[in-house]
């Protein structure tokens, strides 16, 4: 009974760690498209750039 209990808590964990994996790449990649509008749309006055850091 034991050894069949860790191995659903070892699947849990690893679907939980796949999920969490899955939703950070998809805020990184919403991260660099908003960066690289960003970039593309930054003001024509200036050579500067359009963040302030």
């Amino acid at each position: 009974m034991v050894p069949l209990l860790l191995v659903l808590l070892l699947a849990l964990l690893l679907f939980g760690a796949g999920f969490a994996i899955k939703i950070l790449w998809w805020v990184a990649i919403a991260v660099l498209v908003l960066w690289l509008i960003g970039f593309v749309a930054r003001p024509a006055g200036g050579g500067g750039r359009w963040y302030r850091w």
